[in-house]
C-alpha cells in the first residue's frame, strides 16, 4: 500500500461506527467514511471536542453541523497551501492521502532533468496541479467545474504559484482530450482522478466502468515520444489496483515502461494502523 505519512498540517487521529476523526490543521472534523465499517471504542477526546461534525441522511447526502469553525482555512504540505471550505457532501476540498502519489511524481518530474508537459484532468481543486508545478513541469489543468477551478486558482496563489506555468480550463474532459488529439498536443504525463459518476458543463453523463478505458485509450494518443509517468486514482470500489494495473499495461504497452498499482492509504494515529482510501495506477517510463 501506498501510504501518505509526509504530513505534518492533517492526521486521522481515529475511526469508528462509519466515520472518520480528523485534525485539519488546528480543527477537527468528524466526516463519514464507508470503509470503516468497524465498531471500535470512541476513546479519543475529540470525538467529543469536534469543530464539524458532518452527517448522513438515510435518504442520501447529509448535511455539516459546526462548532466554532471559520468558513475557510489553510493547511500546508511541503511548501504547498490549500484552502479548505467544507462544502456539499462532506468534502473539505482535498484528499490527503494523494499526497503519497504527490512525492512519487514531483521527485519523476525533478529526476526527468527535462521540461514535462503533464495533463491533469478531472483536476479537482489542484493538489496534483500545484505538486506538479512547483516540481518544475508545465501543467495543463482541466476541470468540469468553474467553481472547482477558480478554487484551484486560489490554492496556487496561496502558494506562490500564480505566475507558474499553469493553463486552466473549465471543460468536459473527454472532449477536450479528443480536442487535444486533433490539434497534435502531446504531454509527458498524464493524471487523471475521475469521480465514479459525474457530469460535463454540458450535462454529458461519466460512469467510470463505462467510460474510464475507452478514456486511458485516448489519453494515450495524447502522450509524447518519451512519456514519463501515467496516474490513475480510483475511489470506485470496483476499481481495484489489478483492474488500473491490467488497463494501463494494455494501453500503453508500447512505451518502454512498467506498471504498478496499490491501495493508497492514511495513517491512522489512534491505532498505528492504515486507512484505506481508494487505489492508484502508476506506469513509469523505464
Amino acid at each position: 500500500m501506498w501510504i501518505a505519512d509526509g504530513w505534518k498540517d492533517y492526521e486521522v487521529i481515529d475511526t469508528a461506527s462509519g466515520e472518520k476523526l480528523e485534525r485539519w490543521g488546528k480543527y477537527i472534523l468528524v466526516r463519514p467514511d464507508p470503509q470503516v465499517i468497524w465498531d471500535t471504542p470512541k476513546n479519543n477526546k475529540g470525538w467529543k471536542k469536534m469543530n464539524g461534525h458532518y452527517h448522513r441522511s438515510v435518504k442520501g447526502g447529509g448535511e455539516w453541523e459546526f462548532f466554532d469553525l471559520p468558513q475557510q482555512w489553510t493547511i500546508g504540505y511541503k511548501g504547498l497551501t490549500f484552502n479548505l471550505k467544507p462544502f456539499s457532501f462532506k468534502h473539505t476540498g482535498l484528499f490527503p492521502e494523494q499526497a503519497t502519489n504527490w512525492d512519487w511524481f514531483g521527485n519523476k518530474i525533478k529526476e526527468a532533468k527535462r521540461p514535462i508537459k503533464v495533463l491533469n484532468l478531472f483536476a479537482y481543486t489542484g493538489g496534483a496541479t500545484l505538486a506538479a508545478a512547483k516540481a518544475g513541469a508545465q501543467v495543463t489543468h482541466v476541470d468540469a467545474s468553474k467553481g472547482m477551478v477558480g478554487w484551484a486558482k486560489e490554492n496556487a496563489a496561496s502558494s506562490g504559484l500564480e505566475d507558474a506555468p499553469i493553463r486552466w480550463i473549465v471543460d468536459d474532459c473527454v472532449k477536450f482530450v479528443e480536442r487535444e488529439i486533433r490539434r497534435g498536443n502531446r504531454y509527458d504525463a498524464i493524471i487523471m482522478d475521475p469521480p465514479s459518476y459525474g457530469r460535463g458543463p454540458k450535462g454529458e453523463i461519466w460512469k467510470i466502468e463505462e467510460a474510464i478505458h475507452p478514456l486511458i485509450k485516448l489519453c494515450s494518443q495524447l502522450l509524447s515520444d518519451k512519456p514519463l509517468f501515467f496516474l490513475i486514482n480510483s475511489y470506485t470500489t470496483g476499481l481495484a489496483p489489478a483492474v488500473l494495473s491490467y488497463m494501463l499495461s494494455v494501453e500503453l504497452k508500447r512505451f518502454h515502461g512498467s506498471v504498478e498499482a496499490s491501495e493508497v492509504g492514511l495513517p491512522v494515529t489512534q491505532t498505528g494502523l492504515v486507512l484505506p482510501c481508494g487505489a492508484s495506477g502508476r506506469w513509469e517510463a523505464r
